[in-house]
């Protein structure tokens, strides 16, 4: 059964045009590595709950916009060992040096997700 890792991030609107470069870059090396498929998007309709919403999960900021993301893998095994692939891929240095993200990575919310429908 395949398996998930999600994201929810917050990204400032001025550096979506540099998140969506590196991300499509992140794509590319994840697919690599064995990947099914590698998503992101941008929130379009989120509104700011009550109690929680997405805004709220990730402290947004006035000038900024959620993204909800996710890499589908063939399984949890298969994940584990294309994410190690990835993170050893030179590829990737620059993109995870704190300084050079485009977003605070400390307000990123990701977590690995069984399948439970498929459809």
């Amino acid at each position: 059964m395949a398996y998930v890792d999600g994201f929810i991030v917050p990204v400032p609107k001025e550096n979506l045009a540099k998140y969506r470069a590196m991300a499509e870059k992140c794509g590319a090396i994840w697919r690599e590595h064995g990947a099914l498929q590698f998503r992101e998007t941008v929130a379009d309709d989120v509104k700011v709950g009550e109690v929680t919403s997405f805004p709220r999960a990730v402290k947004l900021e006035e000038n900024e916009v959620v993204l909800f993301s996710w890499i589908v893998f063939p399984s949890r095994a298969a994940r584990d060992e294309i994410n190690e692939k990835v993170m050893k891929d030179p590829r990737m240095a620059e993109m995870m040096d704190p300084k050079e993200m485009p977003f605070d990575g400390k307000r990123m919310i990701y977590g690995g997700f069984e399948m439970l429908v498929d459809l």
